[in-house]
């Protein structure tokens, strides 16, 4: 993150009010409008720009400064320093009705860039993307040998293509097409013009070299990205451009569907030559433009390919050729998408490419696009696509999980690609355990990945398995954080009482088999303040919410019970990272009852499990939220409306259970060890045991006892010290009010427990339906009872 000084920059350019940012932009103004824009100009508008990008919200600046810096940045004579900071303030202001740029106006290459990058964040107000498009292409066309350098304005045709294709004529792509080809195939292979040296230099000493390879060989073949050099001349620099923008503008000018193309002739003539270096015959210069284009894109490619078996010098170097074939296979599967020739030429090269690369951990992110590129094209390719799905899921994970950017890209890559996962998708989701490996560990960048990814993992086959995978993620994330930085600390690994324990934590595949991790949480308890499992548990509830949004959608009636009670079993057992419980527990109340709203018959045929979650106090206090939701989901679909197979006995032994569980409630006593039992708690218990009552009338008597005593324990001062006040009054009316109903039986059954006819809407909305009538005479009895209340 920031260093602490640049945190405190932050902070104050942050808490800047409107008032002092508006004497702050009548300063900048009077600096505007002096004929030196000095050194204290570049700080201030440094300070401005600052100011106004440290905070989420747009800052409003006055319009008389909005149209200096507009001024400013259109002098033909200002520093370029200026120019790009007013640049910046702008670009961080759009969109903003306020900016008038003009572009036709604007001569210099460098200002049209940066006009062009302001007026393209407004966005396509006033056709401005087309605009900025139609005078890029002008001085493409115009540009003359000894013109303005292009090269600041290659970039923005990029933008351009990117935010609105449909900008170019077909002339006009044409001509692009013609000067991208001449930029990538036909840069000069010597050095820039050094700066001058001075009276001493002399002419010879001022010629350039040649570009060199990455090892530094003279280069003996055409310009690319990976060519070195101390300086490099315009046409250079396009080349980089333009390789760039390459990707993006086959994508735009491409052929409307694959085959489209009269290859036929062309590919039985070039057969599987793999050479970077034929592409150059006289019949090639004969293609149409956009053929050309590519014929010339597919020899870059291979002469990437090619300086990438190079060992570089520099570690700079090193990264720009991985850099570059990853782009470079990306560039080669738009190519054979688009013309299926190009794949036959392609094959033996990314094979052997492929082969290079699997066993070199520095190189695992190009494993990534030729993974891609294999499964696009697996059949006319005949690759094995089981083995590269076996060997992106089963060792990248565990060896790369700690590497933030990879991680990105390989969630990236399962999202891109799951509709060529198709017949492998079981792979997918059986690798689930690994996958996890990169969230615990990056949790807070991948969580929304995750949740959009999540929905295509799920499986009823696996579901258990990874719900207590995502319960025991912050585990996960401790263990990976030993394994990585503590190598003193393997020991606990070879443990025969943990040793079972970490490899079932740490499994590359789903294995059907589920362990319970207290002793490894007790373990591990130290670790539970770090800040990397602190942020994996805060992401932990997310992604649950996520998961039972999937599952619901492929559980059938086995499953949610299963669910069910997996939620009742690991309410007790989560690791202790601060917070954790409290946020997880939330959770997995509401999506309790989602599955008994799914399944109101859960309760009934989970009777049992029900009754021994509520035969204990311990824990209730942490876990009050869940034991509301269960006592309520009780007291809702313990019914024979809900299940015909409820019984009195079953009513019967709810009751006790409920019953002995209020009075464990109410007469514990608050102290240092037993944290107060939330109001919530008592008032769900007290409901529920009147419902139960309303539904087995035997048990009306007992109902009434136990609520007579609640409202009088209301009012006793020992209940000050257990529960607020606001709690203590709504035990009382609660009570009072369930009292008032169990005193008439059939008007009890009738609210608390409602037929479906009842609950359908039209006896919400007509006035003289019964469910109206009865709401309004027992408020009228519940108001008389009140009002014959002790005060």
């Amino acid at each position: 993150m920031f260093s602490a000084g640049a945190e405190s920059l932050l902070h104050q350019a942050r808490e800047i009010q409107d008032e002092e940012l508006k004497k702050f932009c009548s300063r900048i103004c009077k600096l505007l409008q002096a004929e030196d824009l000095g050194p204290d100009t570049l700080d201030s508008l440094q300070r401005l720009f600052l100011i106004i990008s440290a905070t989420k919200y747009s800052r409003r600046l006055e319009k008389t400064c909005v149209d200096l810096l507009q001024a400013t940045l259109g002098l033909p004579a200002c520093p370029e320093q200026l120019q790009v900071l007013c640049a910046a303030i702008l670009r961080e202001m759009s969109p903003s009705d306020s900016l008038s740029l003009a572009w036709d106006h604007t001569q210099n290459s460098r200002q049209l860039s940066l006009v062009a990058s302001v007026l393209l964040a407004q966005g396509d107000r006033n056709e401005e993307v087309r605009a900025v498009g139609q005078g890029v292409l002008r001085a493409l066309e115009s540009r003359q040998p000894e013109g303005p350098s292009l090269r600041h304005l290659l970039p923005v045709m990029a933008k351009v293509v990117v935010l609105s294709p449909g900008t170019l004529q077909e002339d006009q792509a044409t001509l692009l097409s013609k000067r991208l080809v001449d930029w990538l195939r036909y840069a000069s292979l010597q050095q820039g013009l050094p700066h001058s040296g001075g009276f001493f230099s002399t002419p010879r000493a001022r010629q350039p070299g040649p570009v060199t390879e990455v090892d530094g060989a003279v280069a003996t073949d055409f310009f690319t990205v990976l060519s070195s050099g101390h300086r490099f001349t315009d046409d250079q620099w396009l080349n980089v451009q333009a390789f760039s923008m390459l990707r993006a503008w086959l994508l735009h000018s491409g052929p409307e569907g694959p085959g489209t193309l009269d290859t036929d002739d062309r590919s039985e003539q070039e057969g599987s030559t793999l050479s970077v270096i034929s592409a150059t015959s006289s019949a090639g210069r004969l293609l149409p433009p956009r053929e050309r284009l590519r014929e010339v894109a597919f020899e870059y490619c291979q002469r990437l390919i090619e300086q990438s078996n190079r060992r570089a010098l520099r570690k700079g170097d090193s990264d720009l050729q991985k850099a570059c074939l990853v782009e470079a296979v990306l560039v080669l599967d738009v190519l054979c998408r688009q013309d299926p020739s190009f794949l036959y030429r392609s094959l033996s090269c990314l094979k052997a490419l492929h082969g290079r690369v699997r066993g070199d951990p520095a190189s695992v992110r190009v494993l990534l696009p030729l993974a891609h590129f294999f499964l696009s094209h697996g059949e006319a390719a005949a690759v094995d696509s089981e083995a590269v799905y076996q060997h992106l899921f089963t060792r990248i994970p565990v060896e790369q999980f700690h590497s933030p950017m990879l991680a990105f890209e390989f969630i990236q890559f399962c999202r891109d690609n799951l509709h060529l996962f198709s017949g492998h998708l079981s792979t997918l989701r059986l690798s689930f355990p690994n996958l996890f490996k990169f969230l615990a560990w990056n949790s807070p960048p991948l969580t929304s990945e995750f949740v959009a990814l999540l929905p295509a993992l799920v499986d009823a086959g696996t579901a258990l398995e990874m719900l207590h995978a995502l319960l025991d993620l912050p585990c996960l994330t401790a263990v990976l954080d030993l394994q990585l930085r503590a190598p003193s600390c393997l020991e606990a690994f070879r443990d025969p009482q943990f040793q079972g324990l970490f490899q079932y934590l740490l499994r590359p595949k789903a294995s059907g088999a589920t362990e319970r991790l207290a002793p490894l949480h007790q373990l591990l308890q130290p670790m539970a303040g770090c800040a990397r499992v602190a942020q994996c548990a805060q992401a932990v509830p997310t992604l649950l919410q996520a998961f039972f949004s999937a599952v619901t959608q492929v559980a059938d009636g086995s499953l949610i019970n299963q669910l069910a009670l997996l939620l009742l079993g690991r309410s007790d057992s989560l690791y202790p990272a601060p917070g954790y419980a409290a946020g997880v527990h939330s959770v997995l109340s509401s999506q309790f009852l989602a599955l008994c709203t799914l399944k109101p018959s859960l309760v009934v045929e989970l009777a049992r499990d029900l009754l021994e979650f509520l035969g204990s106090v311990n824990g209730l206090c942490s876990r009050a939220s869940l034991v509301t939701s269960v006592v309520w989901a009780i007291g809702e679909y313990l019914s024979v409306t809900y299940d015909r197979r409820c019984t009195v006995e079953q009513i019967n032994k709810f009751f006790e259970a409920l019953e002995a569980l209020l009075f464990e409630v109410t007469q514990c006593r608050p102290s240092a060890a037993l944290p107060r039992c939330p109001p919530q708690v008592v008032t769900v218990l007290m409901t529920t045991l009147t419902k139960l009552a309303s539904r087995s009338q035997d048990l009306i008597p007992r109902a009434s006892l136990l609520l007579s005593k609640m409202r009088t324990l209301a009012h006793s001062p020992a209940t000050s010290s257990t529960h607020s006040e606001e709690g203590a009054e709504a035990i009382r009316t609660r009570a009072t009010e369930l009292l008032t109903l169990l005193k008439m039986p059939s008007v009890a059954q009738f609210v608390l427990t409602p037929s479906t006819e009842v609950c359908s809407p039209r006896y919400h909305r007509d006035a003289n339906t019964a469910l109206p009538l009865a709401l309004r005479t027992v408020s009228r009895l519940v108001e008389r009872e009140a009002g014959l209340m002790p005060g």
